[in-house]
């Protein structure tokens, strides 16, 4: 039974000896499915190698594809990825005017209603580089305001691109948002850019920073739990009830002893994806985010968001 939707873009990571699929929610769709969670990928590819690339993954992963929406006009999008040389780090090289860009309303309707027949999602999941053209931030938020979405808990992943978002798409997007995910950089342009009065505080990573700071975008925006990832130093977690959880002065996480690092490309998708499974299962929120910070991890440990091996994700379901 689907349970979780997901919208925004699939795409292929250009790397510079191979080529990898991606996409934030394109990532997070296919954890999600690879450690059983079924859900619904709402994105719109071209007719072309990299779009059947990415039916393709669709299938290995267990996805449904009837909710791919393929454009006879655009090309699939594409990212050439630039990583620094001691892996810690990469940026991105967005190209402009992709199918994603172009999603189609009604078709999204008509797929959506399809998957949840009887009742709408428990958890929308979307972020911010899905509305960088007009047609497919106009599709989400007519789709955040429908019948199809009413009740659902909303997920925003931030993952702000350089030069792929506006201040207005942030503010709406944080006003739609029940969850917020967002990194430190994230944190502070929000604070800087998306409150009414910039946050006159210096963000640190201590606790009482982190949770002044979080409460002052909560209060704003009226949702119920702000999520920071913090790299290696894990996560900050509060939540309407004045819940704290954090990872903050504990030892880091690492997987196992032949644990190496590759690349932090998809990490984040990685916490997303497991959050979201622990969430949706009514776990305890220590056990959800200490796994959610392990699988992470470990996914640093492999090229690209995904593992190779649907192997992998046996431990984690």
């Amino acid at each position: 039974m689907n349970n979780c939707l997901v919208f925004g873009e699939a795409l292929v990571d250009e790397f510079p000896d191979q080529s990898v699929i991606g996409g934030a929610p394109f990532n997070v769709a296919r954890s999600l499915a690879l450690l059983g969670v079924e859900n619904v990928i709402v994105t719109r590819i071209g007719e072309d190698a990299h779009g059947q690339a990415i039916l393709q993954e669709c299938e290995r992963c267990g996805l449904n594809t009837a909710s791919v929406q393929v454009d006879p006009i655009h090309s699939s999008g594409r990212v050439a990825v630039h990583l620094q040389a001691d892996g810690h780090g990469h940026r991105f090289e967005i190209l402009p005017e992709q199918a994603y860009d172009y999603i189609d309303v009604e078709q999204a309707v008509a797929t959506i209603t399809q998957a949840f027949p009887e009742y709408p999602p428990d958890l929308v999941y979307f972020g911010s580089m899905i509305q960088r053209q007009a047609v497919s931030r106009a599709c989400l938020f007519a789709l955040l305001e429908s019948e199809v979405c009413d009740g659902s808990t909303k997920f925003l992943d931030l993952n702000l691109r350089e030069g792929q978002f506006d201040l207005e798409s942030v503010q709406t997007s944080l006003s739609y948002a029940d969850i917020v995910k967002l990194n430190e950089d994230e944190l502070r342009y929000v604070l800087a850019e998306a409150l009414p009065q910039p946050y006159a505080h210096a963000v640190t990573l201590t606790v009482k920073s982190l949770e002044l700071a979080c409460r002052a975008v909560m209060a704003e925006y009226m949702m119920q739990v702000v999520i920071v990832t913090l790299g290696e130093a894990g996560y900050f977690y509060l939540n309407a009830q004045d819940e704290v959880y954090t990872s903050l002065g504990q030892a880091k996480a690492i997987p196992d002893a032949g644990w190496q690092l590759r690349d932090t490309v998809g990490a984040g998708d990685a916490f997303s994806a497991c959050f979201i499974r622990g969430w949706l299962a009514n776990r305890p929120m220590n056990e959800v985010l200490e796994q959610a910070n392990a699988f992470a991890t470990a996914i640093c440990g492999v090229r690209g968001a995904l593992a190779p091996d649907s192997t992998f994700y046996q431990a984690w379901r």
